[in-house]
């Protein structure tokens, strides 16, 4: 009986140590490497960083495009029409690289704002043709603080932050956006 114990514990001991390392293995823990050396770590990762810092960037505007009555996306739209208007909703839609169905409720909800005036195009009713109003135009000088709130924030100077922009559009560029 003592030796089917010890067999017994010797077994359980054993398969508790291949658990451990089924654990192990499944985790994809890889003792060995540090950060630096794994090509797989996230802090290594472009795509995480551009994630996470769009997701940041994005929050900060938030406190800074409220006093205008914007959330971000809305700003992208009135930014755009500030640049060009009118133009068509499919402009639109491409000039953000927004699909129409993202498009339409941002222009419906300022269009309620009465920042923008949305009307069919008379000689195409395929076409919307999207406007700036007075009080549209007026925000632009509102508007005109906020990238300097933004460098503030984010302690970069424009100059800094051109530079950047320029570098996120070559990437871009080269993932065919």
């Amino acid at each position: 009986m003592a030796g089917s114990r010890t067999a017994g514990a010797a077994e359980a001991a054993e398969a508790a140590e291949a658990a451990e390392a089924a654990e192990a293995a499944g985790s994809g823990a890889v003792e060995s490497r540090t950060a630096a050396d794994d090509p797989l770590a996230l802090e290594r990762q472009v795509c995480f960083a551009v994630v996470v810092a769009a997701r940041s960037v994005v929050a900060l505007y938030r406190p800074i495009l409220e006093p205008l009555g914007l959330t971000h996306p809305q700003y992208l739209v009135m930014l755009a029409l500030w640049e060009r208007a009118p133009q068509t909703a499919s402009q639109l839609s491409h000039t953000l690289a927004l699909d129409p169905g993202t498009l339409s409720p941002l222009l419906k909800r300022l269009a309620a704002a009465g920042l923008i005036e949305r009307q069919r195009d008379s000689r195409d009713e395929r076409q919307l043709a999207v406007r700036l109003t007075a009080q549209g135009m007026a925000l632009r000088s509102a508007a005109e603080k906020v990238p300097g709130a933004v460098s503030e924030r984010l302690g970069m100077g424009l100059d800094e932050l051109a530079a950047l922009r320029d570098d996120l559009n070559r990437v871009i560029s080269a993932a065919g956006g």
